[in-house]
């Protein structure tokens, strides 16, 4: 898996036991070396009811945000990374 995700042994263990977050620019690849979608890696637990209609609108951000070149993806993930530190004050 850290070679697919092309990052060490200890980053993968470090995501397992919830140290450190996984990414938004890393999901496509991880869904892809997984053999799953999206939607499941986003599932909060194994049985999670399937929501009915159109897809939320911070999930199409996601999806759009993970068809950015890489440079652009860190860029957004500075931007809601600080956001996210400002609300934590």
């Amino acid at each position: 898996m850290a070679q697919a995700l092309e990052v060490s042994q200890q980053t993968i263990q470090s995501y397992e036991v919830g140290r450190r977050r996984i990414p938004v620019s890393t999901l496509r690849l991880l869904a892809k070396t997984l053999g799953a979608s999206m939607e499941e890696l986003m599932a909060e637990g194994a049985h999670a009811p399937k929501k009915r209609g159109p897809v939320s609108q911070l999930q199409q951000y996601v999806e759009r945000i993970g068809t950015l070149p890489k440079p652009q993806q860190r860029a957004v993930m500075q931007v809601i990374d600080a956001m996210l530190a400002q609300q934590g004050r």
